[in-house]
């Protein structure tokens, strides 16, 4: 790999994943929407600003640039995906179909793309094994699965190497305000800027987790692991439990008067207590080596130093 494409490359996964590449002197493209430039980059990294949904503007990356490697991490999420399906579906499935058609015109070595656990669906078994039908229940979860099964298409009928990762609940310190889901994070600032705190949904709820060091980390290796050792079309990762509970006595063992209430929003409750609490990943671990470096204490103390900057 000597040039790589980011999509959504300036946001908090695609940011930490150019600085990894540029570490190892591969070239990047970080490709995002107008308005997220940073304010500096590395001299190996190129900027370019756009809409996904823009094929022409696409070609024009691949034609200039002739990135050998594709990291495709540009979506728009959840809650803003139920609320324009249309748009949706343009940029998270019509715009997957044209990137990694582009990749295969131009000969692209390497295709990554981010998935989650949201693919399959509701009231999912605890432990979920790997094997587990994928029946989505929101636009977004079948947007995920329809660009993985796209993706198998193209490494099988076209021999575009597709790599794929599907990603549990993380723990970022840069989760959007808006992300109720992600109430952990939004947790742990509360805390340390001596705010209260609501937690949308009951104590003993919670769901397979994941740091994002650890997201970054699982992706470095995937997509340097040789072809070999890639035997499925898309893995799954598991770190730790954690609950609303759990995240709430950790914050307490450092900030004693923490205040905090558990205040359950129907909506937040019944999509966390569907998904599960662990993500069989025996795959992974088999195939690649992969292994978390963080449990929730590291990821906590993390988070903490984070916010105190």
């Amino acid at each position: 790999m000597k040039k790589a494409l980011i999509t959504g490359g300036n946001g908090n996964i695609g940011r930490l994943l150019a600085e990894r590449l540029v570490a190892k002197n591969i070239e990047v493209i970080r490709f995002d929407l107008p308005g997220s430039e940073p304010e500096t980059h590395d001299v190996l990294e190129t900027i370019v600003t756009g809409d996904v949904r823009d094929t022409s503007l696409l070609e024009d990356i691949f034609r200039t640039h002739k990135p050998d490697a594709v990291y495709h991490l540009a979506s728009l999420l959840s809650g803003s995906s139920e609320a324009d399906l249309q748009a949706a579906w343009e940029i998270n499935a019509t715009a997957s179909f044209n990137l990694l058609n582009l990749s295969k015109v131009h000969d692209v070595g390497m295709f990554f793309f981010a998935s989650t656990f949201a693919s399959y669906g509701q009231d999912m078994p605890s432990p979920m094994p790997e094997e587990q039908s994928q029946w989505p229940e929101n636009i977004y979860g079948v947007t995920k699965v329809a660009v993985e099964r796209l993706g198998n298409y193209f490494k099988a009928k076209h021999g575009l190497d597709f790599r794929c990762l599907r990603f549990p609940l993380v723990i970022s310190p840069f989760a959007p305000p808006s992300a109720v889901t992600a109430f952990p994070s939004h947790a742990f600032k509360a805390a340390v800027e001596g705010k209260t705190f609501a937690f949308p949904v009951s104590a003993q709820t919670g769901v397979s987790t994941l740091f994002l060091l650890d997201v970054i980390s699982s992706i470095m290796t995937l997509t340097f692991a040789k072809t070999e050792q890639i035997k499925q079309p898309a893995y799954n990762l598991h770190s730790y439990f954690l609950s609303a509970e759990i995240v709430a006595n950790e914050i307490a063992k450092r900030y004693p008067r923490f205040e905090y209430s558990f205040e359950p929003q129907t909506n937040v409750e019944a999509l966390l207590s569907g998904w599960p609490d662990v993500m069989m990943d025996e795959n992974a671990r088999a195939d690649w080596s992969w292994k978390p470096e963080y449990d929730f204490e590291q990821s906590a103390q993390w988070m903490f130093d984070f916010f105190k900057q």
